[in-house]
């Protein structure tokens, strides 16, 4: 039986079934979009990796490749890391009048040390006011371009701030917003609190709000709207080395629950031989392409009965004739694993979070936050 779900509306564009791929530094780029487009046939919403104001201004090579999209991908969607309103505004007003992309979402959710040091991803809703310039600055900036927000639950457990933020959005004009429920401090540990999913639509039910955190599954993903109520589901770490979990997840929410995937390693092997191609002709080298892909061996072959040697050979392949040889020396009829479906990626939680000095004196006050805050890389 499908679960009842309204289309999600982000300004014109109507994602249905209402399932977004959430941005990923290093993962979510044109390829593996592709790929999890492909799986889904083009159902859902996919979002780049993460976009620094300061980097798209001035135009970084790399981030100018970063925001390439495939001629298919419609709407395209950048995600955007930014601390002072000025770069984050002069950023949006660049995508909306060059072109560049069809739907902008502004980072607050990220909690590693180089960003939230800065102020920036998952510290900066504790600043009310700054949070606000940012968005106001987005909003106008933008025209007719839908804006959207991704955050989590607050800095830590003393330091809440998601229902905050979520009003101060709606009255800035954010089209819809993603919250993860953990805090910056749990990073990817323990288990993601969908309650705080439940308060925040309660909150601000004048937007969608979409909800992230321990999506492994389909079924995951329908329990989560049942649960809490949220308008739509943001996936992460379960579709590493996974992509056709889109396509669940499409089959899922169309009430075709007999329809989910569960590929032997033949198949497994010929995907992941597509997306080290893809990467290579995004990069335009073959090896740096096979070379980016390494990170994504271990993820696909989870659960398989690969030796511990063949997996470090296949994760230092250089070559997509190498790759395939290698995967062809394995047994390709496996099926796929029992208990392959649960957690994959990063799992460390309970970190301290770096901040800015005196950052938790005021929640107002804004001082110190300047342009020069601004991380000048992408891919945060």
């Amino acid at each position: 039986m499908s679960t009842p779900v309204s289309p999600l509306r982000i300004g014109p564009h109507a994602v249905q079934p209402p399932v977004v791929l959430a941005p990923m530094a290093g993962i979510t780029n044109a390829p593996f979009r592709t790929l999890c487009r492909e799986f889904s046939a083009g159902k859902g919403l996919f979002v780049s990796e993460m976009i620094t104001t300061r980097a798209l201004v001035e135009r970084n090579e790399k981030t100018m490749q970063l925001i390439r999209f495939d001629a298919t991908e419609k709407p395209r969607s950048i995600q955007l890391y930014g601390v002072d309103p000025a770069t984050v505004g002069k950023a949006v007003r660049m995508i909306a009048e060059e072109g560049l992309a069809d739907h902008i979402d502004l980072n607050f959710g990220c909690p590693v040390p180089k960003v939230t040091r800065k102020g920036g991803g998952s510290a900066l809703p504790f600043k009310r006011n700054l949070l606000r310039a940012i968005l106001r600055e987005a909003v106008s900036g933008a025209g007719d371009l839908p804006v959207t927000m991704k955050m989590r639950k607050g800095i830590d457990d003393d330091h809440i701030t998601y229902l905050d933020a979520g009003r101060i959005a709606v009255e800035e004009g954010v089209t819809a917003i993603a919250l993860h429920g953990r805090t910056a401090a749990q990073h990817y540990g323990g288990t993601a609190d969908w309650d705080a999913i439940a308060r925040l639509k309660e909150h601000v039910p004048e937007i969608p709000v979409l909800g992230n955190g321990d999506i492994w599954s389909a079924q995951d993903a329908l329990r989560m709207v049942r649960e809490t109520g949220c308008d739509g589901v943001v996936v992460g770490r379960g579709c590493l080395g996974r992509p056709w979990l889109f396509a669940d997840l499409v089959a899922a929410f169309e009430g075709r629950n007999e329809d989910i995937a569960r590929p032997a390693l033949r198949e497994v092997a010929d995907i992941m031989v597509r997306h080290a191609t893809l990467l290579g002709e995004w990069i335009g080298d073959e090896s740096k392409g096979v070379v980016d892909f390494r990170k994504h061996v271990a993820w696909y072959l989870k659960g398989f009965a690969v030796g511990s040697e063949m997996r470090k050979r296949l994760a230092i392949t250089s070559s997509l004739e190498e790759l395939r040889s290698g995967l062809d020396e394995l047994d390709l009829d496996q099926p796929w694993p029992t208990g392959a479906d649960g957690p994959r990626g990063r799992t460390s939680g309970n970190n301290r979070v770096v901040l800015p000095d005196g950052w938790l004196k005021d929640p107002y006050d804004c001082a110190g936050v300047s342009e020069d805050a601004e991380l000048d890389t992408s891919g945060g």
